[in-house]
């Protein structure tokens, strides 16, 4: 879902000057007695604040019948409550100046408004409506399945390359629930029935299952009685919730495959298991991605790109997850340029890491590019919400929000070396050919008396074969184009 409001970027001036300055973010931490997680971070400086509330709950909470249920809760909770009429949700944030929006991933749901920081109680009031009264008939369901039907169908069946992440998920897992996209099944989604969808909102959506941050121009006591006002009665959740532990066996051989696709140039995804998030050699491999493909300076562009010019577009994504995730690089070719060409350039690269430490110059840039990035990231009101809520949900400890960054800077260029050869070999890989349609070869055509032959019930012609016609002498016989 996306909604734009000019307070995005009004929200980017809170809490630069307090950056700037190199001070810690200062939170405060509580925890309702329904198990209801509290984050506070006052900031005075603009008078906005960010109302977000994150739920524990991703695709991986799924059943493997029943996937896509994660992302499309995250369109039906914006259809309104027992207290809200369909689409005053909506209403009601843009009513007040608000803007709003949502997310989901594997591992979690984000949900976030914005508001001038007067209509902070009306933010609370909407987000506990979400957690306890919301709206979910038959009605609803109906209507958000075609908006996400239509959303797959732009997104994902009708985009260039959109594909991709479907296709390397099923390919790189064959027993964690990561194997399938949050986007889920369209088919799974019309089979499930209204008491299904109640039954995971009544499991997954309460309390002790989220995390309540709230970042902003603000008053904390205040703040506190409005959140026990709004939240302190809703029950905590009496079912055990589903947490999935599995663990995806290793791979002991490289993985390939084409995907003919409704692409016009092809393109090379290469897709390396990693471990989970806040491991220690996850620091070091998002340092990796940042040296291959951190900006034009990076070794992915300036070589692949710019240089060799075999590609339009390339570069490496960490796809970090709560559980052992993967590392994607990603190329495409330029126009005459082969697939296998792309290939082998971005595997030069690789084994350039590999083989050699990066120099002491090139690797205080990409330290100066973590910093920034991390810095950038705590630069809005909505991002430092988000942030204390990730550190919270994922580790347990809202205040790495100040210090993850010194786990960056701990890794040494010898460590960026070390899990380039540890993780980025082949045997570890899913790598993935996409080719336009056209490319794909075709069946072989089958004279009629083949087709004959291959109806069930018919019996077996006796008669024989027809000769091949033979070339009239003198002339060649053409070959079909």
């Amino acid at each position: 879902m996306k909604r734009i409001s000019i307070l995005l970027f009004l929200s980017v001036m809170v809490s630069f000057s307090a950056i700037a300055q190199g001070n810690r973010i200062k939170f405060t931490e509580y925890e309702l007695p329904n198990g209801l997680k509290v984050l506070l971070h006052q900031d005075n400086t603009t008078p906005i604040v960010a109302v977000t509330v994150m739920y524990h709950v991703g695709s991986k909470n799924e059943q493997a019948n029943r996937t896509g249920f994660a992302h499309f809760f995250e369109h039906l909770l914006f259809e309104g409550s027992e207290h809200m009429k369909r689409g005053d949700f909506d209403k009601l944030n843009k009513n007040a100046g608000g803007t709003n929006n949502a997310n989901t991933s594997q591992d979690r749901t984000f949900y976030y408004q914005i508001f001038p920081s007067n209509q902070l109680e009306l933010g609370l009031w909407m987000e506990s409506e979400r957690m306890l009264h919301a709206k979910i008939d038959q009605a609803g369901i109906d209507t958000q399945r075609e908006v996400v039907k239509e959303e797959k169908r732009q997104r994902i069946d009708n985009q260039p390359y959109g594909s991709i992440l479907e296709e390397t998920l099923k390919r790189a897992y064959k027993v964690h629930p990561y194997r399938w996209a949050p986007i889920g099944s369209m088919e799974d989604l019309n089979a499930a029935k209204i008491e299904e969808f109640i039954a995971f909102y009544k499991e997954f959506y309460v309390p002790n299952n989220a995390i309540l941050s709230i970042a902003g121009d603000f008053d904390v006591e205040k703040t506190k009685s409005l959140i026990a006002k709004y939240f302190g009665d809703i029950p905590r959740g009496t079912k055990p919730i589903y947490r999935p532990e599995v663990t995806e066996p290793a791979q002991a051989a490289e993985v390939r495959d084409v995907v003919y696709d409704n692409v016009t140039l092809p393109a090379v995804i290469q897709a390396y298991h990693i471990p989970a998030q806040g491991t220690e050699d996850y620091y070091p491999l998002q340092m990796l991605t940042t040296l291959l493909s951190g900006g034009e300076s990076s070794r992915f562009s300036r070589e692949i790109k710019d240089r060799q010019q075999k590609v339009v577009f390339v570069g490496a994504f960490p796809f970090a997850l709560e559980d052992p995730g993967l590392f994607l690089t990603f190329g495409i070719a330029n126009m005459g340029v082969k697939p296998e060409d792309v290939e082998n350039a971005m595997d030069a690269e690789v084994e350039k890491v590999q083989k050699t430490p990066i120099s002491d110059q090139e690797f205080q840039k990409l330290r100066n590019q973590i910093e920034n990035d991390f810095v950038s990231g705590n630069a809005t009101v909505a991002g430092i919400a988000e942030n204390l809520a990730n550190y919270e949900m994922y580790f347990g400890d809202a205040s790495l929000i100040n210090t993850e960054l010194e786990r960056y800077m701990k890794v040494t260029r010898e460590d960026i070396q070390r899990v380039a050869q540890k993780y980025l070999s082949k045997q570890n890989r899913i790598v993935l050919h996409y080719l336009p349609k056209a490319a794909k070869p075709t069946e072989p055509a089958r004279d009629e008396a083949q087709v004959q032959a291959a109806q069930p019930g018919q019996p077996e012609s006796t008669a024989p074969a027809p000769e091949p016609a033979k070339p009239e002498k003198g002339k060649k016989k053409k070959r079909k184009q």
